[in-house]
C-alpha cells in the first residue's frame, strides 16, 4: 500500500508540472526576475516574516494549553479503565468499597442485545461490581428453596445479589421486582473488565459449559440459542481477543530480537548513505540487482513449495474453501498460496526490469546528483540525526491530543435514567436523581422501578460544547503536527543551502549548519512555517470529517450520495499532495532567502516551473532511487528475521523464542526497517531537492563569469554540461 501511495503521489506530482508548465511558461518568459546581487547564501538579510500568523499560532498555543488545563480539571480517565455499575460507582478503583471487585457482572444478560451495547453501558439490567464472574447455572428459587439445608449455594449465590441483601425469606417476585438478585447465572468469563457469557460450540452446536438448555429463573427452561445474537457479537470479539493474547505474548518474548532487528537496519541504512558518497552509481546497480535477486529467490521459494506440495492431501484446496483462519501456518499448506505469491513476485520482478530499461539515461543523471547529495551530508552529518527530533515533536503532539482527547471524552457527569420492569411506565428511560427518587411517586405508580446509571453526560455549557473542542482539539493537533513537519524540512533545507551556497567547499561552510539553520527557522520564520502548516492542517481536517461522514452514513446513503463523497474525498487527497508538494518547496525557498510564506510558495512553484523536466528528470527518479533502498534494507532485515524466527540459522536456533506467530515480530522488524530507511533517506531526499532548487537558482543567477561564478560543486558542473568554471571556482574545489 505505500508503494503504490508513494508512485501515485509522483505521478500526480508530475502531471500537475507538466500541466502548469503549458499554461503558466508561455507567460512567464517575458517576465525578468530581480535578484540581489549581494547575495551569498541563507545567512544574509534575514528578518521576521508572517508575522501576524505567528503571534495567532502562540496564541493558539497557548488556548490549546488552556484547553487541556479544562479538560483536565473536568474529566475523568478512570470512566474509561473501570467499568461502573448501576450506582455510578467504579468496579476496582482502589480505596472503595468496590477495590477487590474488578468486573461487571449484568443480571440479565438476555436484555443486552449485543456486545456494544455492553460496552457502553447501555444494556437495560441492574449491573454490579463482583470479584469474579458465575462459574456454575443457578437459578434464584432453586437457591432460596434449599438455602436452609444447603447455606453454601446461598453463600455463592449471595455475591451477585445487591450489596447488603442477606434475605431469602423474601417472595422470589418481591426479589425479582425489586432486581435485588439475579434471576438465574451462568457460567461466565470475564472479557473487557465485564462477565460475558462462556460461549462455546460442540460437534457444531452451540453450548454454555457443555450444555446447550438453561433455566431462566421464571420457571421456564431455555434453550443457549436464546443468546445467539448476543453470542455472534460476543464470539467474534472473543477471537480477536485470543488472537490479540497471542500477538501480545509474541511481543513479550522477543521484543529484544526485534531491537536488534531494527539497529540492524539503522546500521544498513547508515552505512548505505555512507558508501553512497564515494561509490554511488556502482552501490546502485548493486542493490538494483540485489532487489531484483531478492525477489528472483522469493519467485523460486514460491515454486519449490507449489512443487513440494503437489500430492499432498488437502494442499489442491483453495483459500475459500478452508475461509478465515486465524493460524496463518493453514494457508502455507496450500498450494493456491504458494501460486499466488509466485505470480505477485513474478509481476514486480518484471515491472522493475522495464523502468529500470526505460529509465536507464535518467539513472545516470541522478546518480550524478547523489553523489553532490552524499557530499554534503558527509560534511553536515549531525543532520542525520535530526528526524529523531522531529519524531520527539510529533511523539509530544500525538501524547497531549490523546490524553487531551481522553480527558474531554470523560468529562460528563453521570446521568442516572429510570429503569422499570413495566413496559406500559411512562417515567421509563427519563432522567433521575438517586438521591431523591425515593421520595417520589414514581416506585408506587411503577412498582419496581429504579434509578440507575446509564451513561455519562451532561447538561451544562461546556458538555454541550464537547464535541467543538473535541474538532478543535483534533485540528490543533493536526496544526502542530505539520509545524513541526515543516520546521524540519525548513531546518535541513538551510543547512544543506549553507553547503550549496559557500563559495569555497567546505572552507566557507558556516560552523555549525544545521544549529544555526534551526536557530534561523524558530527565531524568524516561526509565521511563515506556521503559516503553511495551517494551510494543510484545514485541508487535513476536512478530509477527517469527510472520512467521519462516509463511516457515519454507510448503509444508509444512496448512489448520489457515494458518489460525492468519493468525489470530495479524491478531490481533497488531490489538494492535499499538491498543498504538501508547493509547501516543501516553499519552506526551502524561505531556508535559502528568508522571504515570508506568499511569496516563497510563489517563487518556487514559478523556479519548479521553468525547470519542469529537470525535476521529472533528477527529482522523482532520485526519489525512486531512495525507495528502492529501503525496500533492499527492509527486504534484506526481512529476510534474515524470516530464517532467525523459523529456526533456520543453526548458529542461532537454540536462541529463537517459542512463539505462537513467528509473522508477528517478523512483520514488525520488516515494517520497522522500512520506516527507520524512510527517516535517513527522508534526509537525503531533502538534501537532493534543497540542492536541485539551489542549482536552478545558480544557473540564472550566474553565467560561470568571474563576475558572476558558479557556485555548484565542479562534479555536478561537469555532469550537468555548463560552460566551464571561472578559474578562481576551478581552483578552489
Amino acid at each position: 500500500m505505500a508503494r503504490k501511495g508513494e508512485a501515485s503521489a509522483h505521478l500526480y506530482d508530475f502531471c500537475c508540472r507538466s500541466l502548469l508548465r503549458w499554461i503558466w511558461i508561455p507567460q512567464m518568459k517575458g517576465e525578468p526576475r530581480k535578484f540581489d546581487p549581494k547575495f551569498r547564501g541563507p545567512i544574509h538579510n534575514r528578518h521576521c516574516t508572517d508575522i501576524i500568523c505567528c503571534v495567532i499560532f502562540i496564541v493558539v498555543i497557548l488556548g490549546y494549553i488552556a484547553l487541556g488545563v479544562v479538560a483536565w480539571v473536568h474529566g475523568d480517565p478512570r470512566k474509561v479503565i473501570y467499568p461502573t455499575d448501576s450506582y455510578g460507582q467504579f468496579c476496582g478503583q482502589r480505596d472503595t468499597l468496590n477495590e477487590n471487585k474488578t468486573i461487571l457482572f449484568y443480571f440479565n444478560i438476555l436484555k443486552c442485545a449485543s456486545p456494544v451495547v455492553l460496552i457502553n453501558l447501555q444494556c437495560p439490567t441492574t449491573q454490579l461490581c463482583v470479584s469474579k464472574c458465575p462459574d456454575r447455572f443457578a437459578t434464584y428459587i432453586d437457591v432460596q428453596a434449599s438455602y436452609r439445608y444447603r447455606p453454601d449455594q446461598w453463600n455463592y449465590f449471595r455475591q451477585f445479589c445487591k450489596p447488603g441483601f442477606n434475605n431469602p425469606r423474601k417472595s422470589v417476585a418481591q426479589v425479582l421486582r425489586d432486581e435485588d438478585c439475579p434471576s438465574m447465572i451462568i457460567p461466565s468469563r470475564p472479557f473487557l473488565k465485564r462477565c460475558f457469557p462462556d460461549f462455546s460450540t460442540k460437534n457444531g452446536v452451540l453450548t454454555v459449559a457443555n450444555q446447550t438448555t438453561f433455566k431462566d429463573g421464571r420457571g421456564k427452561t431455555r434453550n443457549v440459542t436464546d443468546l445467539r445474537e448476543a453470542a455472534n457479537g460476543i464470539n467474534n470479539v472473543l477471537d480477536a481477543r485470543s488472537v490479540g493474547m497471542k500477538i501480545f505474548e509474541d511481543y513479550a518474548i522477543s521484543w529484544y530480537w526485534i531491537l536488534i532487528g531494527l539497529f540492524i537496519a539503522m546500521m544498513l541504512s547508515l552505512l548505505f548513505l555512507v558508501l553512497l558518497r564515494f561509490t554511488a552509481g556502482v552501490l546502485f546497480w548493486i542493490f538494483i540487482f540485489g532487489v531484483i535477486g531478492i525477489i528472483g529467490y522469493g519467485i523460486w521459494h514460491c515454486y519449490w513449495e507449489y512443487d513440494h506440495l503437489k500430492g499432498i492431501p488437502g494442499s489442491d484446496l483453495t483459500v475459500y474453501d478452508i475461509g478465515f483462519q486465524t493460524d496463518f501456518k493453514v494457508y502455507l499448506q496450500l498450494r493456491q498460496t504458494w501460486l499466488a505469491f509466485m505470480i505477485i513476485l513474478c509481476g514486480v520482478e518484471v515491472i522493475i526490469i522495464l523502468m529500470l530499461i526505460f529509465l536507464r539515461n535518467r539513472i545516470r543523471i541522478a546518480i550524478a546528483l547523489l553523489k553532490e547529495g552524499s557530499r554534503a551530508i558527509g560534511y553536515i552529518m549531525s543532520t542525520l540525526f535530526y528526524p529523531i527530533v522531529t519524531f520527539l515533536l510529533i511523539a509530544i503532539c500525538i501524547s497531549y491530543w490523546a490524553v487531551t482527547a481522553v480527558f474531554l471524552a470523560t468529562s460528563g457527569e453521570p446521568v442516572y435514567k429510570v429503569m422499570a420492569n413495566q413496559t406500559l411506565c411512562k417515567y421509563a428511560n427519563l432522567t433521575c436523581d438517586p438521591e431523591t427518587f425515593n421520595t417520589t411517586n414514581v416506585t408506587k405508580l411503577c412498582p419496581g422501578a429504579q434509578c440507575t446509571f446509564a451513561f455519562y453526560g451532561g447538561e451544562s455549557l461546556y458538555h454541550k460544547y464537547i464535541f467543538i473542542f473535541q474538532l478543535a482539539n483534533a485540528f490543533v493537533f493536526l496544526w502542530l503536527v505539520n509545524f513541526a513537519i515543516a520546521l524540519g524540512q525548513c531546518t535541513l533545507a538551510g543547512a544543506f543551502a549553507s553547503y550549496y551556497w559557500a563559495y569555497r567547499k567546505p572552507a566557507d561552510i558556516p560552523l555549525w549548519p544545521l544549529f544555526s539553520s534551526f536557530g534561523r527557522a524558530i527565531r524568524y520564520h516561526t509565521g511563515s512555517l506556521a503559516f503553511g502548516a495551517l494551510i494543510l492542517a484545514i485541508v487535513q481536517l476536512i478530509r477527517v470529517i469527510l472520512e467521519y461522514l462516509d463511516h457515519k452514513l454507510k448503509g444508509t446513503q444512496n448512489s448520489f450520495t457515494r458518489f460525492l463523497l468519493c468525489c470530495l474525498k479524491c478531490c481533497f487527497w488531490c489538494l492535499e499532495k499538491f498543498l504538501k508538494f508547493i509547501n516543501r518547496n516553499a519552506y526551502i525557498m524561505i531556508a535559502i532567502y528568508g522571504k515570508n510564506f506568499c511569496t516563497s510558495a510563489k517563487e518556487a512553484f514559478f523556479l519548479l516551473m521553468r525547470n519542469v523536466v529537470r525535476v521529472a528528470v533528477l527529482d522523482k527518479v532520485t526519489d525512486f532511487l531512495l525507495f528502492l533502498g529501503k525496500i533492499l534494507v527492509a527486504g534484506g532485515v526481512g529476510v534474515l528475521a524470516f530464517f532467525f524466527f523459523t529456526q533456520r540459522i543453526p548458529v542461532f536456533a537454540q536462541e529463537v523464542p517459542m512463539l505462537n506467530y513467528y509473522w508477528v515480530p517478523l512483520l514488525t522488524v520488516i515494517i520497522g526497517s522500512y520506516l527507520v530507511a524512510h527517516g535517513f533517506f527522508s534526509v537525503y531526499a531533502m538534501c537532493v531537492d534543497t540542492l536541485f532548487l539551489c542549482f536552478c537558482e545558480d544557473l540564472e543567477r550566474n553565467d560561470g563569469s568571474t563576475a558572476k561564478p558558479y557556485f555548484m560543486s565542479a562534479s555536478l558542473h561537469r555532469i550537468l554540461g555548463k560552460k566551464k568554471l571561472s578559474p578562481k571556482k576551478a581552483v578552489g574545489q
